[in-house]
């Protein structure tokens, strides 16, 4: 027995009564409300957990509540009377009894429609199923003959003080409610209070535990039972992270929350929302069979909010969660369960199956649905389980922590319903070749009867036969209740039904079924995610579909399948993780594909060709460059010593491999392979059509990446007009082109034409992508480039470092993305003063940038330029010449003397040596540069007349005050007339401050 005080206490008022509101463990939300409403009234509450031994009698048990002050009122369900459990009778001899001489003292209310039992008439209990808080709290006032005016005062809101029939605004997917149940209230309640105990921020719990302990059961009840606490409470299945990322997008349009339907855009907006409560300040996610830790900053949200996990891994105490080891039923809640379950078993009978169950909760379910449903007479039950049915089944790999006699209850089952139910066991057995977990059964029905088996032809057109098995495999505790939610719209059936199998469920049931039917099975759920592929990944609507198909890949062998329509399948749930961003599932996919494809194909083959295409795009994404150029350039090199490859292979091949060349720093040989691939393009395809564009395209990233800014705005500039002529303006490639034009124009110097057109690109972004999309990330990432370049006013710093942000959450620290932001972030708070942070950023980003691409990469050569200049700031002078010198001339050797990066290096490195002392060479490396730039990029581009800024300064130092003075009018004049006069480039040369330059890590 449990008491608790609530609230103020009896002293809390002078006229109040004094109740004790007992109370079932499945509905302690409804005895807080009442103690909250009859506190606010005035009164004083305790409230009493009933849950009493079933070898105490129930007249002692409610006797003792007799000695309590005041009144006592039941809350009352089907679930209250079936605690102990107690036998009818017994609750009728009591309810005549000790309750009836005791009327004065007792009361009820009733939370079910069903009836209770007949006895309960002398409770006289009122209803409060159905309806509203107002009316419930009138009900129990007058019930208690206490006055039904306003509330005397008012009490803070607090845990449970919500009424429980108003459910959370936002509720997702959350399995439904076990009507059974059982125990378990004490760790319930122990979670609650570290979850609202928990400091400000996420509070993190993970239960954790062996197979079958009642992980999932815990946490859904922990959902049912608490809902009243949270607005939103959403059940995210873990057990891959493709359906685990697009179940936990799917709470954006939950939340009313205006985002694409890219996964990575949805999770984005939704981690913001939570943490900022705003529209929903109380939230409970639930993170189902996540067992796999590694990632989980990135999905884990901040916030006010809670966060249950259940996993088998009890590695979660290290990525920052509280770890919860959930232990099997006490004996008492073993045997009560079993009871109920099986009402003909005695007491003695429940305790010795317990004990030879060791009290597992999953094992108990399954035994006590076979105790329930059939007739065997319990000493024979166990005899079988100890006899151990399946011989050395326990000793297999994966059931080491399984107790034997709980595998030998599973196979009794089974084995019993092949002979009375064999349809249930050819469903039962099929599903084992679809992963564990939600399993979209009712997709089988999709396929026409010359497609199945004959043994299992009855799946497509015995819809009677469906459902009872269905039925029987859910009435014997195998799989649990089915729902009918669907992937895609449309009108729930039979076909959209799914149901959900525990994994060790699933692992016990393949091991029960024969080999060769294993294969059957396999071959017709491979078979049924061919038939349910939409055959579109590029289509954001239906990546909700191959989230749901995505799993099951692996478990029907649909890797190894020599069908050509469950390989396209494969293809496209591969292009799905590339186009939804899921770049990390996607190269472990692809991996998998290849290590089954080679065996089957050659190189060369189509397929293989595609799979190369798609794994290359992945591993670029996600900073794999160099594993993508060895894949690429073995295939390339393999086409072209194949005779009669086909030309839009190779073209593709070439394409492919350009692309890991630029991410390389191999710049010149990208760009001579890329003009293949558009010579090929323009004439297989013609200058209109979309690869050639694309190859048209990627040419002017390869000019951009040589530095060659004005040739690379021209081809970008035809291929924006002909990618709006031909697609649309708000097509995902034009968004592309635009950016590319807009970058260029930065780079060329014409700062305010590339703003004017960057913002407009960035507003398309926006309204075509959503604010979050990678794309849209990119394009705001050189908007503030560009507002930085043209000389803006506003807060480009505050707007940093909300994008700095937002990059993270997007692609996670170390993305490279992230990483050439931080480095751009960091050279923008150096020339602002905040020398600290911009140092921190910088080394952050050089670190990283040697770690992914190696240190003689021309971005890791160049970034010892901007360490330098942070050296330099801080008055570390002869080391910052050293880097300078090194990057200068790292990059020359690299890129040649005249890209403008090496001749930014050139003017940082004239500065070092001037304020060195070395001003014969400083001037002498400032007059070369200034040549170099006027050649490279033009007289009047910005760099160019930061480079005669410097010479002047040089040469002022050598006291050559007449050259320099007509240097210098000239350069001012001219960035007067290229700026503005108020520009902070035209400032700072009137001051006669010093110029620098800033390398930008662009990686294309």
């Amino acid at each position: 027995m449990s008491t608790q005080r609530q609230g103020s206490g009896s002293g809390s008022t002078q006229a109040g009564e004094s109740f004790v509101v007992v109370f079932a463990g499945f509905h302690r939300p409804w005895g807080t409300w009442i103690s909250h409403r009859l506190e606010s009234h005035g009164h004083s509450v305790v409230l009493h957990r009933w849950d009493p031994r079933r070898e105490v009698p129930l007249e002692d048990y409610l006797g003792d509540l007799l000695l309590a002050t005041g009144r006592i009122l039941l809350v009352l369900d089907d679930w209250f009377f079936a605690l102990g459990p107690r036998r009818e009778g017994e609750w009728s001899e009591a309810l005549r009894g000790i309750v009836a001489r005791n009327a004065d003292r007792f009361a009820a209310v009733n939370l079910t429609n069903r009836p209770l039992l007949p006895a309960t008439v002398v409770l006289k209990p009122v209803e409060l199923w159905g309806v509203g808080a107002q009316e419930a709290e009138r009900r129990l006032l007058g019930r208690l003959d206490l006055p039904a005016g306003p509330a005397r005062r008012s009490l803070p809101p607090g845990p449970g003080t919500r009424y429980p029939n108003d459910p959370p605004a936002v509720w997702g997917e959350v399995p439904r409610r076990n009507v059974r149940f059982t125990g378990r209230d004490d760790l319930l309640n122990s979670l609650q209070e570290q979850l609202m105990d928990a400091d400000q921020g996420t509070a993190v719990c993970a239960l954790v535990g062996m197979p079958g302990i009642g992980k999932t059961q815990l946490a859904a009840e922990y959902a049912h039972r608490f809902s009243s606490d949270y607005d939103v409470v959403w059940w995210v299945n873990s057990d891959t992270r493709g359906t685990q990322r697009e179940r936990l997008g799917e709470l954006a349009p939950e939340l009313g929350l205006i985002a694409g339907s890219e996964p990575g855009e949805r999770i984005r907006a939704v981690h913001e929302a939570l943490r900022r409560g705003d529209p929903y300040p109380r939230w409970l996610l639930i993170f189902d069979g996540w067992d796999d830790p590694e990632g989980a900053e990135d999905l884990l949200p901040d916030g006010a909010g809670h966060v249950l996990i259940t996993s088998r891994n009890r590695r979660w105490a290290e990525a920052g969660a509280t770890s919860v080891e959930i232990p099997g039923f006490q004996r008492h809640e073993s045997t009560g369960y079993l009871m109920r379950r099986a009402p003909r078993i005695t007491a003695e009978e429940a305790d010795a199956v317990s004990a030879e169950l060791e009290d597992i909760p999953l094992a108990l379910v399954q035994a006590a649905a076979w105790l329930g449903e059939s007739d065997m007479d319990v000493t024979d039950y166990l005899r079988m389980v100890r006899s151990g049915e399946l011989a050395g089944f326990a000793d297999q790999p994966g059931f080491d922590s399984v107790p034997r006699s709980s595998l030998t209850s599973w196979s009794i089952l089974i084995n019993r319903l092949r002979e009375a139910q064999p349809h249930a066991v050819e469903l039962l057995s099929l599903c084992t070749a679809f992963a564990p977990g939600r399993i979209p059964i009712g997709l089988v029905r999709r396929l026409p009867p010359s497609q199945l088996p004959e043994a299992l032809a009855w799946l497509a057109g015995d819809l009677p036969s469906w459902t009872r098995a269905l039925d029987t495999l859910v009435s014997y505790s195998v799989i649990s209740a089915r729902d009918t939610r669907t992937a895609l719209a449309g009108e729930p059936g039979p076909e959209q039904e799914s149901v959900h199998m525990h994994r060790l469920v699933h692992d016990i049931v393949s091991r029960l079924t024969a080999p060769d039917e294993q294969r059957e099975y396999r071959r017709v759920v491979r078979r049924t995610l061919a038939a349910a592929d939409p055959g579109n990944p590029q289509d954001s609507r239906l990546w909700p579909r191959y989230a749901e198909l995505l799993p099951h890949l692996e478990p029907s062998g649909a890797f190894a399948s020599n069908d050509a329509g469950v390989q396209t399948t494969v293809l496209n749930l591969l292009r799905y993780c590339f186009r939804s961003g899921e770049f990390r599932l996607g190269a472990e996919l692809a991996e998998k594909i290849r290590m089954q494809w080679s065996e089957m194909f050659p190189p060369e083959h189509p397929r293989m060709l595609d799979l190369t295409t798609q794994q290359t795009n992945i591993l670029r994404s996600h900073g794999g460059f160099r594993a993508a150029y060895e894949l690429d350039r073995a295939v390339l090199e393999r086409l072209r010593c194949t005779p009669g490859t086909e030309p839009t292979a190779l073209m593709t091949a070439t394409s492919s491999l350009a692309a890991d060349q630029r991410y390389l720093g191999q710049y010149a040989e990208a760009l001579q392979m890329q003009r293949e691939v558009l010579d090929t393009a323009l004439r297989l395809l013609g200058p209109d059509d979309y690869l050639t564009l694309l190859a048209q395209h990627n040419l002017g990233l390869g000019l951009r990446l040589l530095g060659r800014y004005a040739e690379a705005y021209d081809i970008d500039l035809e291929t924006l007009r002909k990618r709006e002529a031909l697609l649309r303006t708000r097509h995902a490639a034009t968004l592309v082109s635009g950016l590319s034009c807009a970058r260029d124009l930065r780079l060329m110097g014409r700062y305010a034409d590339a703003l004017a057109r960057q913002e407009l690109v960035v507003r398309m972004h926006i309204q075509v992508l959503g604010p979050q999309h990678p794309q849209t990330l990119r394009a705001r990432h050189n908007l503030v480039l560009c507002e930085r370049r043209a000389g803006t006013l506003q807060d480009i710093g505050g707007a940093m470092a909300g994008l700095l942000e937002q990059m993270e959450q997007v692609h996670g620290r170390r993305h490279y993305a992230t990483t050439t932001f931080i480095v751009d972030y960091g050279n923008y708070l150096r020339e602002h003063g905040d020398l600290d942070h911009a140092r921190d950023l910088i080394l952050e980003g050089d670190h990283a940038f040697r770690e992914l691409l190696g240190p003689a990469h021309p971005i890791s050569t160049g970034m010892q330029s901007n360490v330098g200049l942070i050296l330099q700031a801080a008055g570390e002078r002869a080391d910052a010449l050293t880097l300078f010198e090194q990057a200068y001339a790292g990059l020359a050797a690299a890129l040649g003397p005249d890209h403008p990066a090496v001749l930014g290096c050139a003017l940082n490195a004239a500065a070092g040596r001037n304020f060195n002392g070395r001003l014969d060479s400083a001037e002498e490396l400032s007059r070369d540069t200034l040549r170099r730039a006027r050649h490279a990029l033009g007289q009047d581009h910005p760099f160019t007349l930061s480079c005669e800024v410097a010479l002047a300064m040089d040469l002022r130092g050598l006291r050559q005050h007449e050259e320099a003075g007509k240097v210098e009018e000239d350069a001012l004049q001219r960035l007067t007339r290229t700026l503005g006069a108020q520009h902070p480039h035209t400032l700072s040369a009137r001051q006669r401050v010093r110029p620098y330059w800033d390398f930008e890590p662009y990686l294309g």
